[in-house]
């Protein structure tokens, strides 16, 4: 009837003495202590509220935490010494702890301060070179990284040496293979930057405004933005590089492309279901002497007085936003670069700082 057990109704039945269950008062508390058997005793709380309170303002140490509490206890007490945890719980259960505990508050989505990718309705490729390796006889190998945000899509391409024209020609492969992104992201190495005088655009920027993807350049050593792709860099040394002897590139280039195609496979539902990717027209061509058109993103951290490193230029952020993360959209088409605030903890709220005029110098490129 009460869809109970047994022993519950028979202790119903002995709380209401000889009452009727319906007449009984059910709101008073059960019977039994109030506080647990192993509960500290007032007297032990008091002492350990006291040490603390002398040790505090009279000791020539001045350590009042649990472990000075406890040796000061055991310079008074031969036994019966509170253990360390109990001296906390009874710190914390009357509030006197001197620090705060540290809250614990829900990361930022993935690329976060690309508000389109972070949203699921862009795409973006990530691309990275994986340098020191070296086969057998002393020779080196470099390999040339890619991973896309929300499919996971992979690509590895080991070769003797990584520059800006073997990562063209290894992006466009991929791309016409899958697809373009809307954004590529990338460190600030020179293989994809450029050279580093002013106002210099390399290759693979070049080829990325010429397609239409925008480039995006994570902050110089800050944690967190390049994590997607430095995590493949190290499941793939995990899965190819340190499972496998490897006596030239050939061999090394064939387990790669196994690992390759086994990543895919692994994550081919969620590939199909990440953000569109456009397709490389069919009439195109790189002219490296065409105008550059379109958007270069930065991600920077000012400096003590609101400047930003970006094209070999320091430019003004702001003035009042210091040591503070930005991102910089060069807009080559308007002649401008936008600054807007970034931070992490309100991921959404992402003002325009600055705005300042920068006409890009279309000189020759030297191919």
């Amino acid at each position: 009837m009460f869809n109970t057990s047994k022993t519950t109704v028979e202790r119903w039945v002995a709380r209401a003495a000889k009452q009727r269950l319906d007449r009984v008062d059910w709101s008073d508390n059960p019977a039994g202590p109030n506080s647990p058997h192993n509960r500290t005793s007032a007297e032990v709380e008091r002492q350990i509220l006291d040490a603390r309170k002398h040790l505090k303002e009279e000791s020539a140490l001045g350590e009042h935490g649990a472990a000075a509490i406890q040796r000061h206890f055991r310079e008074k007490l031969d036994e019966n010494v509170p253990p360390i945890r109990t001296i906390n719980h009874v710190l914390k259960r009357h509030g006197q702890f001197d620090g705060f505990r540290r809250i614990r508050r829900t990361p930022p989505p993935p690329a976060w301060y690309l508000r389109r990718v972070a949203d699921g309705k862009a795409e973006l490729d990530s691309f990275d070179v994986v340098e020191g390796l070296m086969l057998e006889g002393k020779r080196d190998v470099e390999v040339l990284n890619a991973i896309s945000l929300h499919g996971g899509l992979v690509e590895s391409w080991p070769k003797e040496r990584i520059t800006a024209k073997t990562t063209v020609e290894c992006m466009l492969k991929h791309w016409h293979r899958f697809g373009m992104p809307d954004y590529a992201q990338f460190d600030n190495d020179t293989i994809f930057q450029g050279p580093r005088h002013p106002d210099a655009l390399g290759r693979v920027i070049r080829v990325c405004l010429s397609l239409g993807v925008t480039p995006v350049f994570a902050p110089p050593q800050e944690n967190g933005f390049q994590a997607n792709i430095e995590s493949y860099n190290a499941r793939w040394q995990t899965g190819v590089w340190r499972r496998f002897h490897f006596e030239n590139r050939h061999r090394l280039r064939l387990q790669s492309d196994r690992y390759v195609s086994a990543v895919r496979d692994k994550f081919a539902i969620k590939i199909a279901s990440a953000p569109n990717r456009w397709t490389i027209p069919d009439d195109w061509s790189m002219n490296y002497q065409t105008p550059v058109e379109g958007k270069i993103i930065f991600i920077r951290r000012t400096s003590q007085k609101g400047k930003v490193n970006l094209l070999g230029r320091d430019f003004v952020a702001s003035i009042h936003w210091i040591g503070r993360l930005v991102r910089a959209e060069v807009d080559l088409n308007n002649h401008k670069i936008d600054f807007y605030q970034l931070r992490r903890r309100e991921h959404n709220y992402q003002p325009l700082l600055n705005t300042i005029e920068y006409r890009f110098p279309n000189k020759p490129f030297k191919e």
